[in-house]
């Protein structure tokens, strides 16, 4: 296990005491501050995150009074009740926890990296207090979401059979959470945020986004091109290199799925297909600010919703309000 002491937990102050079970708060509704923590996190998107889904203006949202927003928030994150939450709840909520967990690592970084692997330790070092509980980056993918799957270079769970973290672990893996999960690298799914009032739609969504650059075929040579998520996580998938592709038919376009269906009965039949593993490329997903999408898809009318919601962040005890009134913000997920 990484050392505690070696953790940095971003929603913790200086002056509060606690370990990786430390004592729960005052309890608060982990729905509730899912759907808050959206809130802010449509903001940012709409924000700082460019047109591609992937790219960020780190910089713009450092200094942005919607990142403060969130950092504030985060700190309710020490109180929530993950019980509250049922399993689809859950995998929402982690999934978003997930994502905004790495892109605060990366904001307050004192000088942005190259690449997020310049960091050292970067997914065991970073860390949100939730419930009393430390989960770092890897705790959230390998111990929650991949219910409690060892990391691909380690043979060790993450969660103990005494750990408390463990009760929180998903019961039902699905493999579509390796394509919503955001690491700060070009590479890197899109960045999106999740309810589990769509999440079955919407986790099939990013899946063949995703799909529609990490997957291509060329039925002359025989070849099949895959991210390298699909080596990485091979088991996650099925048990051979067939079972993979084959995992990936429902997500691909038709064009793909035909060249996929006729190499499949080719290696079946008489072999000589060969898989491809793309380069990851590792780069640092850091890009300048553009328009917000909000603004370039929504109706005029929606637009100075957004303007004026923007505008409610002075106060934070604005958001439940905000999120009554806005189904804009409901209708984006």
């Amino acid at each position: 296990m990484f050392p505690l002491e070696e953790v940095q937990i971003l929603n913790q102050n200086s002056d509060d005491e606690g370990g990786r079970s430390g004592v729960l708060e005052q309890p608060t509704s982990a729905p509730r501050l899912s759907e808050r923590l959206n809130c802010v996190a449509l903001l940012l998107d709409g924000s700082f995150i460019g047109s591609d889904g992937v790219s960020v203006d780190y910089v713009a949202m450092a200094a942005s009074r919607e990142y403060a927003s969130y950092v504030n928030l985060c700190g309710d994150l020490r109180r929530v009740n993950l019980a509250d939450m049922k399993e689809d709840e859950r995998v929402a909520f982690f999934i978003n926890i997930y994502n905004s967990l790495t892109l605060h690592s990366l904001v307050r970084q004192q000088s942005l990296p190259k690449s997020v692997l310049d960091i050292k330790q970067f997914w065991r070092c970073n860390a949100y207090n939730i419930g009393g509980m430390v989960f770092t980056l890897d705790d959230i993918e390998h111990g929650i979401l991949r219910g409690n799957r060892h990391h691909p270079s380690s043979s060790q769970r993450p969660f103990s059979a005494s750990d408390p973290r463990l009760a929180y672990s998903c019961s039902r893996f699905d493999p579509r959470i390796h394509f919503a999960l955001v690491c700060g690298a070009k590479s890197c799914p899109a960045i999106r945020v999740y309810r589990a009032s769509n999440l079955n739609a919407a986790l099939d969504g990013a899946t063949k986004s995703f799909c529609l650059d990490g997957v291509a075929v060329n039925m002359t040579t025989r070849k099949i091109w895959l991210s390298k998520i699909f080596n990485w996580y091979r088991l996650d998938f099925g048990n051979n290199p067939l079972d993979v592709v084959r995992w990936v038919l429902p997500y691909v376009c038709e064009d793909k799925l035909y060249g996929l269906k006729f190499l499949l009965d080719q290696w079946e039949d008489e072999g000589g297909v060969t898989i491809i593993y793309n380069e990851y490329d590792w780069s640092l997903n850091n890009g300048k600010r553009k328009l917000s999408k909000a603004v370039t898809t929504k109706s005029k009318s929606n637009v100075s919703d957004i303007g004026r919601i923007t505008d409610t962040f002075t106060n934070l005890s604005n958001i439940d309000e905000t999120l009554k009134d806005n189904p804009i913000l409901v209708d984006h997920f």
